[in-house]
């Protein structure tokens, strides 16, 4: 990683979407793998949108888009839900990291938007 990308104004954020973006597919790949996926269905459906709009939000703050602030407002939407639905599974572990890095994320991505 180059020392330029190291001091980006928005690296911890960028980081925290990254994070998120690798335990959403995660998450949603394992809930693929349990026997009652359909129950899993909307929990796989939020992790697939919260791993996509986390990787926009990166790209976006990584170009330092003037839009990256309006993106990262609609991400930390969609990881506060995709961190609600993945709590309801607590008892499988992959969920409840899931859970927890999408409250990061969430935060972070409003500290940034601010």
């Amino acid at each position: 990683m180059s020392s330029a990308l190291q001091n980006s104004k928005y690296q911890s954020c960028i980081d925290a979407c990254n994070d998120c973006f690798e335990a959403c597919e995660f998450c949603a790949t394992e809930c693929l793998r349990e026997e009652e996926v359909k129950m899993m269905s909307k929990c796989i459906q939020l992790c697939l949108d919260c791993a996509n709009i986390c990787v926009t939000a990166s790209q976006f703050m990584s170009r330092d888009s003037e839009y990256a602030k309006q993106i990262c407002n609609v991400c930390a939407d969609v990881c506060d839900a995709c961190g609600v639905e993945c709590e309801k599974h607590q008892t499988m572990e992959h969920c409840k990291q899931c859970a927890q890095t999408c409250r990061k994320c969430a935060s972070e991505c409003r500290k940034m938007a601010r």
